[in-house]
């Protein structure tokens, strides 16, 4: 099950445990229950920490095993066998059950200890989702933290009559007390948030009491951490506040084009970015979305963005990185059938309709990478794309057209995604060449046709290319002095990770500059002081 490497890894980490754990395994005759036992048998005898037994109880999901510390409450769950992106969930959920001390905060430690009530959490997760492991993760550590809170990780391609039950079709997806509670991904942070029903008020009192800052960088992509990462060494005080640390590269598979990292994946890439910002001394603040920019009374004054929770932060430069999120089509059906159906994210969802008929909108190399990659899982794949030639680079073409279940449809344009009993059942599509409209069914769609940026919020206060995007010139700067932009929120062509990453450091450069060279009004300074 485990080769040698692996087994010499997990030796070294077992050795870190400090308190006995006992794995309790439920079998059952299929093929994947000998695997687990597989696994547990290879992991048993890496520490004299663990034990090993079988769980005789009728009441729980097989193959599962849980991972308990003995004497006490506190343990996980699995359901099914946690390899792939899952298998750092494992190596962590060991080592935190048997008294590993967590890398989260304290404040967010003692949060989870003194949440009151019963929590019993389940998520639905797949194999080849880059996002589940964040969710599986946090919620596995709030079971140790707190033994009051319960949490079992399913692999919804093993257990397909649960899914089909409860109609789950995104993962990851979270049930709490037996009922939705979120899908996607989601951080410790955002979770506690949603079961702290208080923490919003105390998050935004905190903010107020802020001094203010000489760079505040709104957004925590690559943009946004390589301008913090730049103006904290310089020494001047630096925040960053984002909306979910790491962006639109959280939900990113593959990169194999960031320069002198062979590959990586975007999970991996965004622990490091934040990891690298804390090196520094900058402000982190997490979950905080902007919602209004307040540009300064005169040159060399204080900027205000005032955020979703009702607090203010004030800077006398600021670096815009907000980023971009998923293109939606736009067309009835597409938002009520979200998460039931069309998906945005094949590696996440892809599993999920294991043998069934798909479609993907859109011929550029996102859409393509997402065909091939789903005909390998599903029964039948359509791609269907708006112009009259499919945009993806021609070895990516090849393949796709090399696929036996795969068909392409060019000028096409999807008028509606249709549907029954809560699921998707097909769409509708006109053919733009003979003017003739077409339905196709099946149970699933994924989109994929670019990106929009997140500037919704500073409509009206700065100026705005006529796709949304941040207008800059070389340096970065805005129509507002003092306000500089970086990534993919700006109209700096070709949307690329290295890109935003060297746009976000020249755009703290830039704002450090105009640092020297505008003195503070002293009339400002009291002001904000106020």
């Amino acid at each position: 099950m485990l080769d040698a490497s692996i087994k010499e890894q997990l030796n070294a980490y077992m050795d870190k445990l400090q308190q006995p754990i006992e794995l309790v395994a439920a079998y059952d005759d299929s093929n994947k229950s000998q695997e687990l036992k597989q696994l547990l048998d290879e992991l048993e005898p890496m520490s004299d920490k663990i034990s090993l037994r079988t769980e005789e109880s009728d009441q729980v999901r097989r193959p599962s095993f849980a991972i308990n510390r003995v004497g006490s409450d506190i343990g996980v769950r699995f359901a099914g066998i946690p390899m792939g992106h899952e298998f750092t969930s494992l190596v962590l959920a060991l080592l935190q059950v048997g008294g590993h001390p967590p890398k989260a905060s304290e404040d967010v430690i003692e949060q989870v200890k003194n949440l009151d009530g019963d929590f019993e959490f389940e998520t639905y997760f797949s194999l080849s989702c880059q996002n589940c492991p964040d969710v599986v993760q946090a919620l596995n550590l709030m079971s140790v933290l707190n033994p009051r809170i319960k949490h079992t990780a399913i692999d919804g391609a093993l257990f397909q009559d649960e899914v089909e039950q409860r109609e789950v079709m995104a993962v990851p997806s979270v049930y709490l007390n037996g009922k939705p509670f979120g899908q996607g991904r989601m951080t410790l942070e955002q979770i506690i948030a949603k079961v702290d029903t208080g923490a919003e008020a105390r998050d935004a009192e905190k903010l107020k009491q802020k001094d203010p800052f000489e760079v505040l960088v709104i957004g925590g992509g690559p943009a946004g951490s390589s301008a913090a990462i730049y103006a904290a060494r310089k020494g001047i005080s630096t925040g960053i506040a984002a909306e979910r640390f790491g962006g639109q590269v959280a939900d990113t598979m593959g990169i194999e084009n960031l320069i002198s990292v062979p590959y990586t994946e975007g999970p991996k890439l965004v622990a490091a970015m934040e990891q690298h910002v804390k090196e520094y001394d900058v402000d982190i603040m997490n979950l905080q979305r902007a919602e209004k920019l307040i540009p300064a009374a005169r040159k060399g004054g204080y900027h205000e963005v005032r955020l979703a929770n009702g607090a203010s932060l004030k800077s006398r430069t600021l670096v815009l990185s907000t980023g971009a999120r998923w293109r939606q089509m736009g067309v009835p059906g597409e938002e009520e059938y979200r998460n039931k159906g069309v998906a945005y994210c094949p590696h996440c969802d892809g599993p999920l309709f294991k043998g069934k008929r798909v479609a993907v909108i859109g011929g550029g190399n996102s859409g393509v990478e997402a065909a091939i990659d789903l005909a390998g899982i599903v029964g039948h794949v359509t791609l269907i794309e708006f112009g009259a030639a499919m945009r993806a680079d021609d070895v990516l073409q090849k393949k796709l057209r090399s696929l036996k279940n795969v068909e392409i449809i060019t000028s096409g344009q999807t008028t509606e995604i249709t549907g029954e009993s809560g699921k998707v059942n097909g769409l509708q599509y006109t053919d733009r060449t003979t003017g003739e409209s077409h339905h196709i069914s099946l149970e699933g769609v994924f989109v994929q046709i670019g990106l929009v940026p997140n500037t919704e919020w500073l409509k009206g206060d700065i100026e705005l290319s006529q796709h949304g995007e941040i207008i800059v010139d070389e340096r970065g700067e805005t129509s507002i002095p003092g306000v500089f932009a970086a990534g993919d929120a700006t109209t700096v062509p070709y949307k690329q990770i290295v890109i935003s990453m060297g746009e976000g450091s020249k755009a703290a450069l830039s704002a450090f500059d105009f640092l020297i060279r505008n003195s503070v009004d002293e009339n400002e300074s009291d002001e904000a002081a106020a």
